[in-house]
Parts: structure tokens; sequence; C-alpha cells
């Protein structure tokens, strides 16, 4: 009896075991110019289908609150491995932009996705987390314009306004970077599901690797969709792909999330590596079948 309860024992030791590596993320959403409670919970499926992530999230005050609804607001960035944003609206109050400053800057892991580039551009700190964003009145004065030429960085400090994208539709991205742990083993090029390819992306670019680009029908130029950053002791995933669920519900999407999230934690893709049977190819997007989605519908192309 007693050896039968120490073999109990060990195998509920050994089937609990792996909840207990999983990486504690949270999600800050609440405010968006995307539908955030719709792209939201595709994220968290993102994340938790892994198998490497516990995944909570946070809902800020929605717009136009009064001040009284952001005091209850301030989440233990601390307590969790990384930090995703979803996030793209009001400031958020003065005390939680420091506290998630000291965060990051202490080694705490971020990560951006689409319109959450587009949030604080007055916030210095923030910019230098992100690198590059778009749109909120940035300008020449924000920093350099990032893009790739065969092969190599530019930073164009030529006069413009920061972010543009055109009609939404399947883009070829390409690794830049072919040795980051975010991307090594994936394929150099695949097909991306219908999305914003944001372009023209403005700010101080530094401490910054492009590891993927997709060429803008704007610009004609390789925009950077997919970085890696440092801040301070901080790691920072920034993806510019995920305009809506249909977007998210990409193969390559919640592979490159998955990878950046545990990157953005941990320094490296230990858990996330493997790559899927179904990882997009160059010519076909492969889509993600989540029950209950899409439930945005993408829109039809211009004739």
């Amino acid at each position: 009896m007693r050896h039968t309860l120490l073999a109990l024992a060990t195998l509920t030791l050994t089937l609990s075991a792996p909840a207990a590596d999983k990486l504690k993320v949270l999600i800050v959403d609440g405010q968006n110019n995307h539908k955030w409670d719709i792209t939201t919970p595709v994220l968290k499926d993102a994340l938790e289908s892994s198998g490497a992530f516990t995944v909570e999230v946070s809902t800020t005050p929605p717009k136009n609150s009064p001040a009284d609804a952001w005091k209850d607001w301030h989440p233990a960035f601390s307590n969790y491995a990384a930090i995703i944003s979803n996030y793209n609206g009001e400031p958020w109050p003065v005390a939680v932009r420091g506290s998630f400053d000291n965060y990051v800057k202490g080694g705490g892991g971020f990560v951006s996705i689409h319109a959450a580039n587009n949030s604080f551009p007055d916030w210095a700190e923030y910019n230098q987390m992100i690198g590059v964003g778009g749109w909120g009145g940035r300008n020449e004065t924000s920093g350099p314009w990032l893009y790739v030429k065969d092969g190599k960085l530019f930073r164009d400090t030529s006069k413009g306004n920061g972010g543009a994208h055109g009609a939404q539709h399947e883009f070829i991205v390409e690794i830049q970077n072919t040795a980051h742990p975010v991307t090594r083993g994936l394929p150099k090029r695949w097909m991306h599901a219908k999305d914003e390819l944001y372009s023209r992306l403005r700010g101080p670019a530094e401490n910054v690797e492009v590891l993927a680009t997709a060429t803008s029908d704007l610009t004609g130029q390789n925009e950077p969709n997919l970085m890696a950053l440092s801040y301070g002791k901080g790691r920072v995933f920034h993806t510019t792909l995920g305009h809506a669920d249909y977007s998210m519900l990409d193969r390559g999407f919640y592979e490159t999330l998955q990878r950046g999230t545990e990157w953005a934690a941990t320094g490296d893709t230990r858990a996330t590596a493997d790559l899927p049977a179904d990882f997009p190819t160059e010519a076909k997007v492969s889509v993600v079948q989540l029950p209950g989605y899409p439930k945005q519908t993408a829109p039809a192309p211009k004739k």
C-alpha cells in the first residue's frame, strides 16, 4: 500500500510539473481603434495552445472614463514573465507608466501587437521600447523611418509622417535574420493572411534587430514587421502583424507570437521552437481552426 501511495504521489508530481513550468503572461487591452474584444481571445488561444504559457487579461477603463475609474487600474506587472499589449488608447496614469517602465527596464518581457505601436506618441520611454511606431502625430521629429534594402538596415531621416498602410491583402513575410531564436528554423519566405501591411514607421530606432519584413505596396521597401529590441535589461518583441482576428488566425502569426513572447520572457525559445507541420508556405496561407471564428469578415479586394 505504501509503495502504491508513493507511486501515485510521484505520478501526480510528474503530471503537475509542466503547469508549474509555464510562463505567466498578461495581455493588456480595453481601448484600441481595432476590435480588441474580438482579438484578445485569439491572442490568448495562440499563447495557451502552445502549452508554454498561462495567460491573464487586464482590461483598462473604457475611453473617456472619469479619472476615478483609472485609480483602480494598476496591474502588478512584476508578477508576470511578459506583458502583451493589445492596447491603443488614452495615456495610462503616470504611476502605471512608471511601473511599466521599471518593469521592462529591470528585465521584464514586453510584446507589442500591431496597433500597440500607434500608442503613446508622447511617452519617450515607450517609444524607446518599441523602436518605431506610427500615427498619433509621429513624423521626422519622432525619429527615422526604418526599412531594409538589399539586406541592409536604413534609417531615413527625411521629412514625412510616421505610419501608413494600403488596402488589406495577403503578403509574403521574408525572414531577414535567420539566426535569432524567434525566427531560427522558419521558412525564409511565407505567406501571411490578409492584414494591414504597416509602412513608414518612425521612432528612435535604437537597439533594434529587424527579424522579418514585407514589401510595402505603398513604398516598395521592405518594411519591418517582426523586430527584437533591448530596453535596459528587458527584451521587447514587436510585431506589426495582427489587424483583425482573421489576420491573427494564421499559423505564422501564432508561431511567431509564441516564440516572440517566450524570447521576451526568457531570452530563448526552448518551449516553442518546434515548427508546426501546418506552417504556411510561400504560396499558401495556413489558417488556424479555432471554434467560433472568424467573427470579423475580411474586406473583399477592391476591383
